[in-house]
């Protein structure tokens, strides 16, 4: 199920390789090369309610991955903001130390 399936190899005749008395008119000659056939894959056909319905996840797809960022966001910001005032109130608490030596 799993295992890839490699085309074939493309077979050349033994004459057709590459000697140094053969020119490039020699080579034309030999036999074209095997066209591998056309697979048989089915194609996707969307109807209006498929194409709605894949619309329409799309869109929820975008407004949870939109809502998880800005929330990821807003976490950033408030923990910027909570170290900003520590860091605030440790250097007030020190100059205070400070002071009363």
């Amino acid at each position: 199920m799993l295992i890839p399936k490699y085309p074939p190899p493309d077979t050349v005749p033994a004459s057709a390789t590459t000697t140094p008395g053969v020119t490039a008119p020699a080579l034309a000659k030999s036999a074209p090369a095997p066209v591998a056939p056309a697979l048989n894959r089915p194609t996707i056909q969307l109807t209006p309610g498929s194409a709605l319905a894949l619309a329409a996840g799309g869109g929820a797809v975008v407004l949870v991955v939109g809502a998880v960022l800005v929330s990821l966001l807003l976490a950033v910001a408030i923990t910027g903001i909570s170290v900003a005032v520590v860091a605030v109130v440790l250097r007030l608490l020190i100059k205070d130390l400070h002071n009363h030596r």
